[in-house]
């Protein structure tokens, strides 16, 4: 699955390269709006909330998505930190539209959620109205991880690196990552297993931003990520499947009346 990911993604890379120039793209950046810092928000005392939209997956199919702009607004009401946006066309159905119309409905900062391989895909997001980017470990080798954090950095995007296994932490560590992304998603197969977080936990150094990702859905999950030291959950697919998406944001930001019940000591 990750290799033709990331075909996928090079192919688009050099298709949208030809259709808006980098210099084009560089001269947008003079007019970005307001700084949104994505890792900031993260690091705030409690579990944050970066809330997911998606309108297909590889491994669920086809999901019920809402105008993105409906959806961020509900995220946003129901207490979200963040908002992450997948782009990848060819196997999400995502588009850049889709994070421009994000930023424009509301105040969030925003990851660009992709397979990201090239620069060229940093100066899009930044200039599409993200504010972080995700980098793949699985997906880099040590050299493109390594230039494509700190080009990142260099044109104030934060960057939500992303491990499955020690080995790929141990390489996240290495190219100096701040937010650490620990994805309990089998890149290669598909599979799912919370326990992955667990069991990578005591190897994130102190001083990290850890984020958890992939088969979480309820508050109890999230109360036990926190007790063993994560920072903030990315959700989606429970999300964009909600009846009500306000309502299941504000459950799982911990912001409703019978989470707070069930949290007080």
């Amino acid at each position: 699955m990750i290799e033709q990911l990331i075909w996928a993604a090079r192919e688009g890379v050099e298709r949208r390269r030809e259709q808006v120039p980098l210099a084009d793209l560089e001269a947008r950046l003079e007019s970005r709006g307001e700084d949104r810092p994505f890792s900031e928000a993260l690091a705030r005392p409690g579990l944050s909330l970066i809330a997911e939209f998606k309108r297909r997956s590889p491994s669920a199919g086809e999901i019920a998505a809402r105008p993105v702009a409906d959806q961020v607004r509900a995220y946003e009401r129901g207490g979200a930190t963040a908002i992450s946006i997948l782009t990848d066309e060819s196997h999400f159905a995502g588009t850049l539209d889709d994070l421009r119309a994000a930023r424009a409905a509301c105040e969030l900062p925003i990851l660009r959620k992709d397979f990201i391989v090239d620069p060229y895909q940093l100066y899009e997001a930044a200039a599409s109205g993200a504010d972080a980017v995700l980098l793949i470990v699985r997906a880099l080798d040590d050299r493109d991880l390594d230039r494509l954090h700190a080009e990142a950095r260099a044109i104030d995007l934060d960057c939500l690196v992303e491990a499955h296994n020690a080995a790929e932490l141990e390489r996240a560590l290495a190219a100096e990552a701040e937010v650490v992304g620990i994805n309990n998603r089998d890149l290669d197969d598909g599979s799912v297993d919370i326990a992955t977080t667990y069991e990578l936990m005591p190897d994130v150094p102190a001083g990290k931003t850890v984020v958890a990702e992939s088969g979480i859905s309820d508050r109890h999950q999230l109360d036990d990520l926190e007790r063993v030291g994560v920072d903030a959950v990315l959700i989606g697919e429970a999300l964009m499947r909600a009846a009500d998406v306000e309502a299941k944001t504000r459950e799982l930001a911990g912001d409703d009346e019978s989470t707070r019940e069930h949290t007080l000591p």
